[in-house]
């Protein structure tokens, strides 16, 4: 056999491995809907249904609450799958050495980074032009919310502390939006309670994490700085000042301090969750949420007590059916 020269040393070179070609031909096949609704992450819209919470404990149920309530639910969504769009195709090569996270849609090669930039682009885009053009404020919580979520996924959601603060704080600025769209005046104790109670599943999921991987093994970076015993003190701090800030709210939400009756409900709920937390099984606070029989009862029974008490109120000269804020 004769040998051509130079053959052998560019031969390497030349063929691709194959899982190269695996995920350039996924890439090339463009955006294919399943994929595309995966990245989107749909089950995080559960975060969300807060907006509308202004609305129901207000008693506000009229069209136009409904209708911007509604706006400002799509307009969330929209910009909250934008970010993970975004994020997603920033940590692509991070997220295919993840034994998790390498299976996300554009890790996987089942989605290409520039469609999903493009429609990142084009989903945030939207929700900024609706919102703007109907309640100027509301746009202003989306720009501050996509600020946020920008500084979290550059830099904050490395810094202890500071990365389940910006958490909390999407969710008042969540809270903050929808009463921009819907006109409904929050009260401070309203947006304490929000802040709280999201400040404390941001630690409870950290907490789950961690006794999940434990420090050394840490998928995510900003565990490394948090400890056990830290967690724990941070936790007892935030589920006592958020059960306070709730009870406070629920004082001076009704002339008769009725509202109260719920606080042993909302003090089960954190302290089922709490416990829940401990078996490494609180990752995710919205699938806790809608797997546990326990915590699903309780929040059904707590919105037909707080609803009663506040729809008995409403046909009395203490509240206003449609005009009290919350």
């Amino acid at each position: 056999m004769i040998e051509v020269p130079g053959t052998l040393a560019t031969a390497p070179t030349a063929a691709p491995s194959q899982e190269g070609r695996l995920h350039d031909a996924r890439a090339s096949c463009g955006p294919r809907l399943p994929a595309l609704v995966t990245a989107l992450r749909p089950k995080q819209y559960t975060k969300n249904l807060i907006v509308f919470a202004p609305a129901i404990f207000a008693l506000h149920f009229d069209t136009r609450t409904a209708l911007m309530s509604g706006l400002a639910f799509a307009a969330f969504c929209a910009v909250s799958s934008a970010t993970y769009l975004v994020n997603d195709s920033v940590d692509v090569q991070a997220d295919r050495k993840h034994p998790v996270k390498r299976f996300r849609p554009i890790a996987a090669g089942r989605l290409s980074v520039p469609a999903a930039l493009a429609m990142a682009a084009a989903m945030a885009g939207l929700a900024l032009t609706a919102a703007f053009l109907t309640a100027p404020r509301l746009g202003g919580a989306l720009v501050a919310y996509l600020a946020v979520q920008a500084a979290y996924n550059v830099r904050l959601k490395r810094e202890p502390i500071l990365d389940v603060m910006c958490v909390a704080f999407g969710f008042v600025l969540r809270a903050l939006g929808a009463g921009a769209a819907t006109g409904i005046p929050l009260s401070s104790w309203f947006l304490l309670c929000v802040a709280l109670l999201a400040l404390y599943l941001g630690i409870e999921k950290r907490k789950s994490e961690l006794g999940a991987s434990g420090p050394g093994g840490a998928t995510r970076s900003v565990l490394r700085s948090y400890t056990r015993t830290w967690l724990l003190r941070m936790e007892t701090v935030v589920a006592a000042s958020a059960l306070m800030s709730y009870s406070l709210w629920a004082a001076q939400r009704t002339s008769d301090h009725l509202m109260l009756v719920t606080v042993p409900i909302v003090a089960y709920v954190l302290f089922r969750y709490q416990m829940i937390s401990e078996t490494a099984s609180a990752e995710a606070p919205e699938v806790v949420m809608l797997r546990s029989p326990h915590i699903v009862v309780a929040v059904v029974v707590w919105m037909v007590a707080g609803l009663t008490v506040l729809l008995m109120h409403g046909q009395g000269a203490s509240l206003s059916f449609c005009g009290a804020g919350c």
